[in-house]
C-alpha cells in the first residue's frame, strides 16, 4: 500500500474548504476584512415617526430585527426610491423591508399594516 494514500482523504476536505470559502458571498471593505453579505432584506413592523421627501429619508420606531442584529430603536433610515413617502404618514403602522450593505441601512421597501 502506498503510504501516501491515507493523505488523500485530508487533501480532499482540504479543497473542498477551499473551493466553498472562495465561492461564499462576500464583501471587502477596504479593511482586509472579509465578511458574509446580509439577507437581501429583513421585513420588519414598526410606526412612522416623520417623513422627510426632501431627503429621502424616513424615521421609523420599531422592535428589533433579528436578522439584522438590531435592537428595538427609533432611526433615520435613508429609502431607495422616494416616491414611496408618498403612501405613509407620521403616525402610520408600517411594514417595511430594510437592508445593510456595507454597514449602511436602507429602506428598500414600505407599506402601512394592515
Amino acid at each position: 500500500m502506498n503510504k501516501h494514500l491515507f493523505l488523500l482523504p485530508m487533501l480532499a476536505a482540504l479543497a473542498a474548504s477551499s473551493a466553498w470559502s472562495q465561492s461564499a458571498p462576500a464583501h471587502d471593505h477596504g479593511h482586509g476584512q472579509i465578511k458574509v453579505a446580509q439577507a437581501p432584506g429583513s421585513v420588519a413592523d414598526g410606526e412612522v415617526r416623520k417623513v422627510d421627501k426632501a431627503n429621502g429619508k424616513v424615521t421609523i420606531k420599531h422592535g428589533e430585527i433579528k436578522a439584522l442584529n438590531m435592537p428595538p430603536m427609533t432611526m433615520v433610515y435613508p429609502v431607495t426610491d422616494a416616491a414611496m413617502l408618498d403612501k405613509v404618514k407620521a403616525g402610520d403602522k408600517v411594514r417595511f423591508t430594510a437592508t445593510s450593505e456595507g454597514g449602511k441601512l436602507t429602506v428598500t421597501g414600505i407599506q402601512p399594516a394592515n
